[in-house]
């Protein structure tokens, strides 16, 4: 069967660096990372120094075009280049995309990068509650999707300014009446589960304003493993504010919380992965493979 990806090991692909300088510091990346997660320097110039060189080109051969059209056409709009970042719950997507969003804003041809996650499209809690979609929460059917596609057409539009909801972790809802603002950046890059799914009966997709996407993938035991740490931290720290909205998993024991952690993942977030997440894992322009320890050890590009 022939591939439709290049293949690169850690050290092949870390010689495509080529001088790209490191503009993050130590105490700079430790801002960037996840709980739980591990990444180092090593690791930002050995994957993430070649992948904002790849993006580089990719966005001035996008501009190119733009310019190129704008001409022809009469029309001076500026247009964000569109990054998506697609992966399962735990596996490290948000860290990706920070770090990507701070080496990417450090080129000078394109200095205002913005980050969106989808996490502020989900339906308010009222709402999935009333549909019976709480423990379906992450699934396509608990995102706004028609805002959603709103959103990105606005963006690819070049609107001035294009409103995104703000989600609260704390809270586990949409903040009332708060919004993370868009002001023409040069780069947006887009986070969530099922940025690349196509699903059915749709006359859009998300995936359709990406210029360019990454899926972070693992093994799903590694990934579980993640989760169950992920919450048995949270457990200590977040989960202990009385305001949030598992405060009730505070007072769990060890063995009880890793217990909780496991089903929540086997029952929800596991079947999500399988049905949703996992299957548009192809449509990538990139795959990100990580090992156990975090580290990624193969990268997959897409031929063109």
């Amino acid at each position: 069967m022939v591939s439709r990806f290049i293949e690169f090991n850690r050290a092949e692909w870390a010689k495509l660096r080529d001088s790209t300088p490191l503009p993050l510091s130590e105490a700079q990346l430790r801002g960037l990372v996840g709980l739980n997660e591990r990444v180092s320097l090593d690791e930002v110039e050995d994957i993430y120094l070649p992948l904002s060189r790849l993006i580089n080109l990719y966005v001035g051969a996008t501009q190119t075009l733009h310019d190129a059209t704008a001409t022809f056409i009469g029309s001076p709009t500026r247009v964000p280049y569109v990054i998506g970042v697609a992966g399962s719950v735990a596996v490290g997507k948000s860290t990706t995309s920070r770090i990507l969003q701070a080496l990417l804003s450090r080129w000078p041809s394109h200095p205002k990068v913005d980050l969106v996650t989808t996490d502020g499209f989900l339906l308010p809690q009222q709402l999935l509650q009333a549909r019976s979609l709480m423990r379906r929460k992450g699934f396509p059917e608990s995102y706004d999707v028609r805002r959603l596609l709103q959103f990105m057409a606005d963006v690819k539009a070049g609107e001035p300014e294009v409103s995104v909801p703000i989600y609260s972790h704390l809270l586990y809802d949409i903040v009332p009446h708060e919004y993370q603002v868009i002001r023409q950046p040069d780069i947006v890059i887009v986070e969530g589960l099922n940025v690349l799914q196509t699903g059915s009966g749709r006359t859009g997709f998300v995936s359709d304003f990406f210029d360019f996407s990454i899926y972070v993938d693992a093994n799903e035991a590694d990934i579980e493993q993640w989760y169950v740490e992920r919450f048995l931290t949270l457990r200590e720290t977040v989960f202990q504010n009385p305001s949030s909205y598992f405060h009730r998993y505070a007072a769990l024991s060890r063995d009880e919380a890793k217990e909780t952690a496991r089903t929540l993942w086997q029952t929800i977030n596991l079947v999500n992965l399988r049905e949703n997440v996992l299957p548009t894992r192809e449509r990538a322009h990139l795959i990100l493979e990580k090992g156990r320890d975090h580290a990624i050890r193969r990268v997959k590009l897409r031929k063109l």
